[in-house]
């Protein structure tokens, strides 16, 4: 802190200003207090800038940026008058006494311990996920915009943040030629002047932890001219040397040269937060905390001195304290503060988004979830088991649209947020449901309509429910076992269709499925708000189209598959399906807001996801139903019966889904590992069970099977979800969830064909387990974010 000067305000606004804490290129920072007595940061504009109305737009705009992004480990804006006419603009923001990261390391201690730099990665990438959930872009993170106080990081200074609606066609320098940036913390498409996405602050957060752990520049930013430094961020690898060998794989991950190659600060949350709590600073950064948080208290206003004559120093350059009696500087600015108490007495509370919804509630959420996903599950039953394979109007009336529009409902989930794309997804399930109900005893076309709605209306239901799983859950422990319980109820559905539809008739299965729908929408009201991903981009209507024909044409190919493999009908719809699709993910890789981004497909591991549940949605999905209809044929069961028999089996799935896999994966087992045994195991259940009924077996005898086989399930499908949805898919967690849930519905179709078009027991089905397991085996990744070990 410096005094103040002749030239300095006493007052601005309703604040007394006390000292100085530093000079930027474009306005003063000064230590204020309100006549309560609560310490405050109040940067004021200078004022040649303030009579450019260009820059008065400008700093309002930064105002607001910092308004939007409030919150833990951010700054959070106190007051402000951006529009003053007599007075120049004036911003006051929460203050917490503490140096810079750039003071800490450059000067006063040198690089952090491993315990603190991982720390210190878990803050700031939960200050970007605000930043970015509020829909903007930092873009100056740097050692100098990290504030370090007792409890943890600050993320300040907003100046060049920019709204993420705004950077279409938007240059990132400025009218002048300047970058926007700074040397040593910028990002390969900061240099090269292309558009920015938050991946960009992702990369910055990289080079800050380079510089935290190892007390260099990236790419060795003062060694060089500016020219030679910004070719080697866009071109050359960084010299990681020094940094600790567990945060090694984190590390180089964020500084990958192409963003979408970059983690999400949601994944490096959930990497590096196993060291949540406790002291995170070496003991010597404690106590020169503690003592510079005393000084403040008992500072007194010293008298004001002369201007200074040498001009200020730049936002860029390293704050230097003058040479006061304080026993040690600070550098100071605007940051959160709850009070005036020292900064040891100040305990840390989770993330505002994290607290927002208690555990109890998540629960009654999730339960919400499930009986939303079992809604479409009975509504998705159309056909007593006998049937299997024959092709009806009423199944391919919803199977086709619910197949179709699945990736169209993630994309609505994404850009209107998980909760409101239920509610309207639900409201639409319950009223197609009804008029189904109504319409069995007036006219069978209208029952065919109101199947199409349901399918439609079905498909929103069940991307946001799964997006809901994905987001709703921020411990990484409790997401899983969502997770375990979403793929019970999923693959268990089986059994509550067969439980409704054997003894009811159509018009009382759909006024079920209305009644489930209501019941369900009505406790929406527990879910959290989710914020959506509002990128301001137009609706992509030709991938829509391309999509939904091309997976539409293929699911109606499989249902007529009955009529023969070789007919050209199947032929012709299968390849033009295939055709379709081909040309489907061609425009995603050049669409602006794509409704499955190319970066989904390019991960191998989720790729290797997908693949993988294609092929156990063919094998496992169709597994229940033909293992229905085997024992209503073999063993003489009704539908009812069936139903009940199958109950033991979805217990093991549970078992296997909610127990077995989320213990494994919180010791640090690979899901690679889970997914591969799941299906190693369930093909060999399926493989006695079939033995079993070939010989003659009763029910008592299969049934130790049966568990086998479930388990397996569950011990596979978990994870597969899991894997695919949870890897740090910021704002396009509908369109991951979207793309899951077709594998597994194009692959489920699929192994139905081939239970008409093959006929007798399922040793396909073995098969395609086998090779599903194989696939996973050679393409999903050994590490995960969910192998948190918590």
């Amino acid at each position: 802190m410096d005094p103040l000067t002749s030239e300095d305000p006493t007052h601005v606004g309703p604040y007394r200003l006390i000292a100085r804490l530093g000079a930027g290129g474009m306005g003063l920072v000064y230590l204020g207090r309100s006549d309560v007595g609560r310490t405050v940061a109040v940067k004021v504009v200078q004022s040649e800038y303030a009579a450019q109305p260009e820059f008065r737009r400008r700093f309002a705009r930064e105002v607001a940026a910092a308004r939007r992004v409030g919150g833990s480990w951010t700054a959070d804006v106190l007051d402000a008058d951006t529009d003053a006419e007599v007075a120049v603009p004036w911003v006051a923001t929460q203050y917490i006494a503490g140096p810079d990261l750039t003071t800490v390391v450059a000067r006063d201690f040198g690089p952090l311990p491993e315990h603190s730099v991982r720390v210190l990665a878990n803050r700031l990438a939960l200050a970007l996920r605000v930043v970015h959930e509020a829909g903007l872009i930092h873009r100056d993170l740097k050692p100098s915009n990290v504030l370090v106080t007792v409890d943890g990081p600050r993320v300040i200074d907003f100046g060049i943040a920019r709204a993420m609606d705004s950077l279409a066609g938007d240059s990132l320098h400025t009218r002048t030629g300047m970058l926007i940036g700074s040397p040593g913390f910028m990002s390969p498409e900061q240099v090269r002047g292309l558009e920015l996405t938050p991946a960009s602050d992702v990369f910055c957060l990289g080079a800050v932890l380079v510089y935290a752990a190892t007390g260099r520049l990236l790419f060795g930013a003062t060694d060089t001219g500016l020219n030679a430094h910004l070719f080697r961020v866009a071109e050359e690898e960084p010299d990681l040397t020094g940094v600790p060998e567990s945060l090694l794989d984190l590390v180089r991950a964020c500084l990958e040269k192409d963003p979408a190659a970059r983690p999400t600060p949601e994944r490096i949350a959930d990497l590096t937060g196993a060291d949540e709590g406790g002291v995170w600073l070496p003991g010597e950064v404690l106590v020169q905390l503690g003592r510079h948080a005393a000084q403040l208290l008992d500072y007194v206003p010293a008298a004001r001195a002369e201007a200074p004559a040498a001009p200020p120093v730049t936002e860029t350059a390293p704050r230097t304290p003058a040479a006061a009696p304080a026993p040690a500087p600070a550098v100071a600015a605007p940051v959160e503060a709850p009070t005036r108490a020292p900064a040891a007495a100040y305990t840390p509370t989770a993330p505002a988004h994290e607290v927002a919804v208690p555990a109890p509630r998540r629960l009654r959420g999730l339960a919400v979830i499930v009986l939303a996903q079992l809604a479409v599950l009975v509504g998705a039953a159309t056909q007593d088991p006998y049937d299997l394979g024959r092709e009806s109007p009423h199944l391919y009336a919803f199977a086709v649209p619910f197949s179709a529009l699945l990736l169209l409902g993630g994309h609505i989930a994404d850009r209107v947020g998980g909760r409101r794309a239920l509610v309207v997804g639900l409201s639409g399930l319950a009223a197609s449901s009804a008029l189904g109900s109504a319409a069995v005893a007036v006219a069978d076309v209208w029952l065919i309509v109101a199947r199409v709605l349901q399918g439609g209306f079905g498909a929103l239901v069940t991307a946001a429910a799964l997006t809901l799983v994905a987001t709703a859950f921020p411990e990484p422990g409790e997401r899983i076992r969502a997770f375990g319980v979403y793929a019970t109820a999923g693959i268990g559905g089986t059994a509550l269709e067969l439980l409704v539809n054997g003894p009811l008739g159509w018009g009382p299965v759909l006024g079920v499925v209305a009644i489930l729908a209501l019941i369900a929408l009505a406790g929406t009201r527990v879910l959290p708000q989710d914020r959506p991903d509002r990128t301001g981009s137009r609706f992509d209507l030709p991938g829509v189209l391309l999509g939904a024909l091309g997976i539409a044409l293929v699911v109606y190919g499989s249902i007529k598959v009955p009529l023969g493999w070789d007919s050209p009908l199947v032929l012709g719809l299968l390849a033009g399906g295939v055709v379709l699709l081909a040309a489907f993910l061609w425009r995603q890789s050049a669409a602006s807001n794509p409704l499955l981004p190319p970066y989904v497909l390019k991960d191998r591991g989720r790729l290797g996801g997908l693949l993988t549940m294609f092929l156990a949605g063919a094998g496992g999905l169709a597994l229940m139903p033909t293992l229905a209809a085997i024992m209503m044929w073999n063993l003489g069961y009704s539908a009812t019966t069936a139903g009940l028999a199958m109950l033991p089996m979805v217990a093991a799935i549970a078992v296997g889904a909610t127990q077995v896999a989320p213990r494994l994966l919180n010791r640090a087992v690979a899901p690679r590992v889970l997914i591969v045994a799941g299906l190693v195991v369930t093909p060999l259940g399926v493989a006695l069970t079939i033995v079993g009924i070939n010989s003659g077996g009763g029910y008592p005898a299969l049934l130790p099977f049966m568990l086998l086989a479930g388990l397996g399930v569950g011990l596979a499908f978990m994870p597969i979800l899991a894997t695919v949805v949870a890897a740090g898919l910021g704002g396009h967690s509908g369109a991951a969830s979207a793309a899951v849930v077709t594998a597994q519905t194009v692959g489920a179709g699929f192994g139905a064909a081939m239970v008409g078009g093959l006929g007798g027991p399922p040793w396909w089905a073995v098969v395609l387990l086998l090779l599903a397991g194989l696939t996973a085996g050679l393409m999903m990744n050994a590490k995960s974010p969910l192998s948190t070990g918590r």
